[in-house]
C-alpha cells in the first residue's frame, strides 16, 4: 500500500514538472536589390511571421583588397511592425561616396519578432556594376581589361602596354603585381566621369587602390595617351599592394616618380618644366614633394618632373635592389625620415642636397 502511494506520488509529480516546447513562431523572408550606378543601392526585404515583426536592422561589408580593419556598417530601414512586412533601405552614394565598378558589396537581414524570435538571413553578394553599358573583356594573368567601345584589337593594344609596364617596373624596383586587376576602359573622361561621384574636371584615370580596379578613359583616337594612362596608373597599383600597411603611406613624390617611371613615354612639358625651374632657383624641395601636389597646373607639373627626377636618381645611383628595400621598408610602416636613413643612409634633407647636386640645381628650396 506504501508503494502504491509512492508510485501515485510520482506520477503525479512528473505531471507537474514543466516540459520545455519549442516555440511555434517562425520567420520568413526574401531579400532583393536594386543597383543604381554610381548613384546609389536599394535593399529590399520582404518578411513574415506568426507574431509582429519589431526590429529590422540591415548589415553590410565592401569588399576590398587592401583593408586594416573588416567593418560591418549597419542601417535600420523604417517600416510598421506588424506580421508581414516589406521595407527597403537605400545607400545613398552622394551623401557617402561613391565605389569602382565591379565592387562587391555583402548583405545580411537581422529580423525578431516580439516573441524574441531571431532570423540572421545568410550573407548574399552583389556586384555594384556599370551596367549602364555592354562590357566586353580580355583576361591575361593578374589582369583584366573591360571596355565597350572598340574592336578587340584595341582592348588587346592596351593589355600589351600594360604587360609592358609591368616588366619596366619589376626591372627598375623590382616590384610585381601580387593581386589581380580589373581595368575599366572608358571611350572618353566624359563616360568616366559620368561613373563617379564628384569627379574632377580634369579625371582622366583614377587608380581605386584598396579596391584593385583602375578606370581610364580612353578613345581610340588617343591610344597612346592611353598606354602611358595605364602604364602610370597600374604602376600605383603594384607599388600600393608591395607597400601597404595601416600606420603610415608613401611619399607623394615616391608613388607619382615611380608612376611616371613605369610609363614608356612622359609629357616633354614637364622636363621643361623642370629645367626652368633648375634654371632661376625655383624647386620644391623633396620633403615638400612628400605632401598632395599643389593645384596649380604649372606647380602640379613642376611637381611630378621632379618626383620622376628623384626616383630616377635613387635608381641610377643606388639600383633595383635598394629601391625594393626602401618599398618593404614603408611595407612595415617606417616613417618617411626613417625609411631613407634605413635603406640609404640619409634622410629626406639628405636626399634633397644629393638630387639637387646630380642635376646641377643650387641648393634652396620654395616652399
Amino acid at each position: 500500500m506504501i508503494r502504491r502511494a509512492f508510485l501515485l506520488i510520482l506520477v503525479i509529480s512528473l505531471l507537474l514538472i514543466p516540459i520545455p516546447v519549442e516555440s511555434q513562431s517562425q520567420i520568413a523572408a526574401q531579400a532583393t536589390f536594386d543597383v543604381d550606378f554610381p548613384l546609389s543601392i536599394t535593399f529590399n526585404l520582404q518578411a513574415e511571421s506568426n507574431s509582429d515583426i519589431t526590429r529590422i536592422v540591415l548589415q553590410y561589408q565592401v569588399d576590398k583588397q587592401l583593408s586594416c580593419a573588416h567593418v560591418t556598417s549597419i542601417a535600420f530601414p523604417d517600416f510598421e511592425p506588424g506580421a508581414s512586412v516589406q521595407t527597403s533601405w537605400t545607400w545613398d552614394m552622394i551623401k557617402s561616396g561613391g565605389l569602382p565598378p565591379g565592387t562587391q558589396v555583402y548583405y545580411s537581414w537581422i529580423i525578431v519578432n516580439e516573441d524574441g524570435d531571431e532570423l540572421i538571413t545568410e550573407w548574399e553578394t552583389l556586384c555594384f556594376d556599370d551596367d549602364r553599358y555592354d562590357w566586353h573583356s580580355v583576361i591575361d594573368g593578374n589582369l583584366e581589361i573591360l571596355w565597350y567601345s572598340g574592336t578587340q584589337e584595341f582592348a588587346q593594344e592596351l593589355m600589351d602596354a600594360a604587360n609592358d609596364a609591368l616588366v619596366r617596373l619589376e626591372a627598375s624596383t623590382g616590384a610585381t603585381l601580387e593581386r589581380s586587376v580589373r581595368i575599366y576602359i572608358y571611350p572618353n573622361a566624359y563616360d568616366l566621369q559620368g561613373a563617379m561621384i564628384y569627379p574632377q574636371e580634369w579625371t582622366g584615370g583614377v587608380a581605386f587602390t584598396e579596391h584593385g580596379v583602375i578606370a581610364i578613359g580612353i578613345s581610340i583616337y588617343n591610344l597612346e595617351w592611353g598606354k602611358n594612362a595605364i602604364a602610370h596608373e597600374l604602376a600605383h597599383m603594384v607599388i600600393h599592394q608591395i607597400t601597404f600597411n595601416c600606420y603610415n603611406q608613401l611619399p607623394t613624390w615616391l608613388d607619382e616618380g615611380l608612376a611616371m617611371y613605369a610609363q614608356e613615354e612622359r609629357d616633354p612639358s614637364y622636363e621643361a618644366a623642370l629645367n626652368e625651374a633648375i634654371a632661376e632657383g625655383g624647386l620644391f624641395s623633396v620633403r615638400t614633394l612628400s605632401s598632395s601636389f599643389p593645384a596649380s597646373p604649372q606647380a602640379a607639373a613642376l611637381s611630378y618632373a621632379e618626383s620622376y627626377s628623384i626616383v630616377g636618381f635613387l635608381i641610377q645611383e643606388y639600383g633595383q635592389e635598394k629601391m625594393l628595400e626602401l618599398l618593404l621598408v614603408f611595407h612595415d610602416g617606417c616613417g618617411y625620415d626613417e625609411a631613407l636613413m634605413e635603406v640609404y643612409g640619409f634622410d629626406m634633407d639628405g636626399l634633397d642636397a644629393l638630387w639637387r647636386e646630380s642635376i646641377g640645381a643650387l641648393v634652396g628650396s620654395i616652399p
